[in-house]
């Protein structure tokens, strides 16, 4: 892989991060709504990463080649938490059923913190990278003059 591809490489975990960023502070939002336009609370989100395979092109003998290597990553999907909500009982809520329980979408805030932190230190991490590729270009041309 050229010190490009690595760039890319990690563009591309900034870019799923930060849906991820989004998707975690949507479900910190919405820990305490009670009704959404589908119908009751709202669902946890989560997000499937997954790679993606790409093919950096090779000049070798005057004939074009490709190498695959890693791509890589990107969000494969959104999906909702299958786990049920929690039920509070509150009957002068406006959403109590007619035992007098609300329906409060399952998001733990510590937990989605944590997300959050994760989220962090990834974007961290990847621009450590990319500023080291972008070093390492500058001094290959500086070996080159």
């Amino acid at each position: 892989m050229n010190l490009f591809g690595m760039m890319d490489v990690s563009a591309s975990a900034l870019g799923a991060e930060r849906i991820r960023a989004e998707v975690v502070a949507a479900n910190l939002a919405n820990a305490e709504s009670t009704r959404t336009t589908q119908g009751g609370p709202y669902q946890r989100k989560q997000v499937i990463f997954e790679s993606r395979a790409q093919r950096f092109p090779l000049m070798l003998a005057g004939a074009r080649t490709g190498e695959a290597s890693a791509g890589g990553v990107q969000v494969s999907q959104v999906v909702s938490d299958p786990a049920p909500p929690v039920l509070r009982y509150e009957p002068s809520h406006p959403d109590a059923d007619a035992r007098g329980y609300v329906a409060y979408p399952n998001i733990n805030p510590v937990m989605e913190m944590t997300d959050l932190l994760g989220v962090v230190r990834s974007y961290q991490l990847n621009i450590a990278a990319v500023n080291a590729s972008k070093q390492m270009i500058q001094q290959s041309i500086d070996i080159l003059r």
